[in-house]
């Protein structure tokens, strides 16, 4: 009799009902991949028979298979909201300390700045140069974010290991060909003022300290006096900068354009006097009126962590109160040869078995790892139509099946009652 065939339908119907009840249950859960129940054929053979008269016996459910197609990126603007497009998994450290991984961005920040999962498990990437935002090592390890301090004043100044040497500030200039050269007295005549300008430098406290650079048109053709003013300082002695017949700043010697800063010592705060080197390289002597074309220099005074926003290579670039941006880390992804072997755990998070192989890591978008999208998520890979015609096609099996079975009970009925 078929009871067997007919139970074993029951059961496998059943399940194939449970994974296409979990698809359409988590339809809304981001990062989540499909699951697909896959049968085989039960059959019977004879003892010591090859190739003998087999028949069927029933069905088993052979493998639940998750299907690890792209979902569709859903745009959110939450700047830690960040998806994958393409292949790879963040990498996690669980609470309990292994290993995990998973394809939901919606990352959150713990009460200490550990950037985690909903579940509490810590993201893990790779840590960075502050200036260069370049990985420092390989070895992934939690990233985290200084929510609870401030990055320190740093003093304008000078970085002679640099390679060529980065200056404490550096501007441009374009200077009239057509000036009046004369003899400045102060900081208040018109010929030395006339041609001027302030920013602010920091000396070692983050305290910003004004810094006035005057230019006055020396008697010699094509040559500038420049002069400085530095906080409450005197102005200072004159350097001279040169310029060629094409208006550009001549390169001999290599001092030219180098003008030394230097303050007075400070009386009431404690911190070092400002000393650095202002490079004029770009500045010009043209025809055209005064202009400051740009001044930029290297010092800031303290911050408080203001925000954070994440690069399609997954590079965190925390924004600070005091207009500085720094590179806070690098988010860590990690590919398998065969995803269908990894095991599912509680959270939607997936753990490195025997079958899936071991991990390969690396940074989003190299080798074949896919980019990031920040602001967004991934939504789930289940298809609702799909899923509940197959639903109706499982319901239908699940009947049939147990027909089978009420077929059966009558047939063994009328055997039964033979007389």
């Amino acid at each position: 009799m078929g009871f067997q065939a007919g139970l074993s339908g029951l059961n496998a119907s059943a399940k194939g009902l449970d994974v296409i009840g979990n698809n359409i249950a988590n339809a809304n859960t981001y990062g989540m991949k499909a699951s697909r129940a896959e049968f085989s054929e039960l059959v019977s053979s004879a003892i010591g028979v090859a190739g003998g008269d087999n028949s069927g016996i029933g069905v088993s459910v052979a493998a639940v298979a998750q299907q690890f197609s792209q979902g569709t990126l859903n745009i959110t603007g939450n700047n830690l909201d960040v998806a994958i497009n393409g292949n790879g998994f963040f990498q996690l450290q669980e609470a309990d300390g292994s290993a995990g991984y998973t394809r939901a961005g919606n990352f959150k920040l713990d009460k200490t700045g550990n950037i985690v999962t909903n579940n509490g498990a810590k993201v893990l990437g790779y840590q960075t140069s502050p200036t260069t935002g370049k990985p420092l090592s390989t070895n992934p390890v939690p990233l985290t974010l200084p929510t609870s301090g401030s990055i320190a004043a740093k003093a304008t100044g000078d970085d002679i290991t640099t390679s060529p040497t980065t200056y404490g500030a550096t501007a441009q200039f374009n200077l009239p060909n057509t000036a009046t050269a004369g003899s400045p007295q102060d900081a208040t005549d018109p010929l030395l003022a006339q041609y001027s300008t302030t920013f602010n430098a920091y000396d070692s406290l983050g305290t910003a300290i004004p810094v006035t650079v005057y230019f006055q048109k020396a008697s010699a053709t094509n040559t500038w006096n420049v002069y400085t003013k530095t906080g409450s300082g005197a102005i200072s002695s004159a350097s001279t900068v040169s310029f060629d017949s094409s208006g550009a700043l001549t390169t001999t010697p290599a001092t030219n354009g180098k003008i030394s800063i230097a303050g007075p010592t400070p009386t009431t705060n404690g911190a070092n006097p400002v000393a650095f080197t202002l490079d004029l390289k770009g500045t010009t002597q043209f025809a055209s009126a005064f202009a400051t074309n740009n001044v930029s220099q290297t010092g800031y005074a303290d911050g408080k962590l203001t925000g954070v926003k994440i690069g399609a290579d997954g590079t965190l670039t925390a924004s600070y109160s005091n207009g500085t941006t720094q590179s806070a880390g690098q988010l860590a992804l990690a590919s398998f040869r065969n995803n269908q072997g990894l095991m599912q755990v509680n959270g939607g998070d997936w753990k490195e078995t025997y079958a899936s192989g071991p991990p390969t890591q690396g940074a989003p978008g190299s080798g074949n790892f896919g980019s990031l999208q920040a602001g967004a998520l991934e939504e789930s890979n289940v298809d609702l139509t799909q899923e509940l015609v197959n639903m109706m096609t499982a319901q239908r099996s699940y009947q049939a099946n147990a027909q089978t079975i009420k077929t059966e009970d009558q047939i063994m009925n009328t055997l039964v009652n033979l007389r």
